[in-house]
C-alpha cells in the first residue's frame, strides 16, 4: 500500500541542549525507522518568557552537517527567517547545502516572529512583511538561476548570480498563512506549511485552514493542485518526560502508535500532501519509537 502522505520530523530545537553527534544519531535514526524528511528550526535566542535563556545552533551550518551525514531524506528549515540574512546569502548558503546533500533540500521560508532575538543580535524588526517580500523575491529568483538585479526599499542587488550554479532549482515552501506573505509567495512555492498551533493540531482545523489556501492561491492565479500542503503535528510520547509546552486549545497526538497513523490519514483525507512529527520528547528513542507509528500508516 502507498504510504498517503510523506512523514517528516522536526529534530530538537530549543527543547533542551543538544550536541551535534546527537543530531547525526537522531538524523540517522529518521532515515532508519522510514521518514521522508527532517527538519530544524531557524531561531537565534529565546529569553524573557518565564524560561532560561535558550536558543539552537545556526540553521544552515546545521543544516550542512546533516546534509553530508545522511543520504536518503529531504531535509530542510522549519522555516528559515528571511530576516536574519542578507537575501543574496541566504540564496549562496541554500544552493550550497542543496549540493552537499545531493538535491534533497526544501527551503522553507518565512518572516520571523521573535522580537527578542532580533533585538538582541542587532536586525530590524519592523515592517517585516514588506522586507519579507523583497528578500524572497531575490532569493527564488537567484535559486532559479537568474542574473539579478533589483532595487528596494530594504534590499539590493547589482548583476548577482549564483557561481557555481546550481544543478537544479531547489523547492521553495512558505511557513505563514498572512494574506501579504501568500500574495508574494502563492505564485511561486511548491509548498506551503502550517504549524500545528495555526489549525488546533486537529484534522478539521487544517481543513477549514487549508480552504483559504485554495481560495488564495486561485486568486494569486496558481492552479491549487500544484502546491503541497504541509502540516506540522504535535506529538506527545511521554506526558511525564515531555519538554514542549502545550499551549491552551491545542490537543496533542498521543499514543497507541495505530492512533497517531490514524490522525495522519486522517489529516491526508482533509488534504494534506505531508505532515512534519514536532515530538515531545524529541530523542533518538522517540524517533525509533514512530517507525511503529510509520508501519500501521504504510498497512
Amino acid at each position: 500500500m502507498v504510504r498517503p502522505l510523506r512523514v517528516g520530523v522536526q529534530l530538537p530545537e530549543v527543547e533542551r541542549e543538544v550536541r551535534w553527534t546527537e543530531y547525526v544519531a537522531m538524523a540517522h535514526a529518521a532515515e532508519a525507522a522510514g521518514f521522508d524528511s527532517i527538519w530544524v528550526g531557524d531561531h537565534l535566542l529565546y529569553r524573557g518568557d518565564g524560561r532560561p535563556e535558550r536558543g539552537p545552533w545556526e540553521a544552515w551550518t546545521l543544516l550542512a552537517g546533516l546534509a553530508a551525514s545522511t543520504s536518503r531524506v529531504g531535509l530542510g528549515p522549519l522555516v528559515t527567517c528571511t530576516g536574519f540574512r542578507p537575501p543574496g546569502i541566504l540564496a549562496k548558503m541554500a544552493a550550497a547545502v542543496d549540493e552537499m546533500s545531493g538535491g534533497r533540500l526544501i527551503v522553507g521560508v518565512g518572516a520571523g516572529w521573535n522580537k527578542v532575538e532580533f533585538d538582541a543580535f542587532g536586525l530590524p524588526f519592523g515592517e517585516r512583511a514588506s522586507r519579507f517580500e523583497e528578500s524572497f523575491e531575490i532569493v527564488r529568483r537567484l535559486l532559479a538561476g537568474e542574473r539579478v538585479t533589483f532595487e528596494g526599499r530594504f534590499f539590493q542587488a547589482e548583476d548577482a548570480v549564483l557561481c557555481p550554479r546550481p544543478a537544479r532549482t531547489p523547492p521553495l515552501m512558505v511557513g505563514s498563512s498572512g494574506r501579504r506573505m501568500l500574495e508574494a509567495t502563492l505564485p511561486h512555492v511548491a509548498a506551503w506549511n502550517a504549524w500545528y498551533e495555526d489549525y488546533g493540531n486537529a484534522p478539521e482545523g487544517f481543513e477549514k485552514l487549508n480552504t483559504t489556501i485554495t481560495r488564495a492561491a486561485e486568486h494569486a492565479g496558481r492552479n491549487p493542485g500544484e502546491i503541497d500542503r504541509s502540516a506540522c503535528v504535535l506529538v506527545v510520547l511521554d506526558d511525564a518526560s515531555s519538554e514542549r509546552p502545550v499551549d491552551k486549545g491545542v490537543r496533542p497526538v498521543q499514543a497507541p502508535m495505530n492512533r497517531i497513523a490514524g490522525h495522519l490519514r486522517d489529516l491526508a483525507e482533509v488534504g494534506a500532501d505531508e505532515a512534519i512529527l514536532v515530538v515531545s520528547p524529541i530523542t533518538e528513542g522517540s524517533i525509533t519509537a514512530l517507525q511503529e507509528a510509520l508501519a500501521f500508516l504504510d498497512g
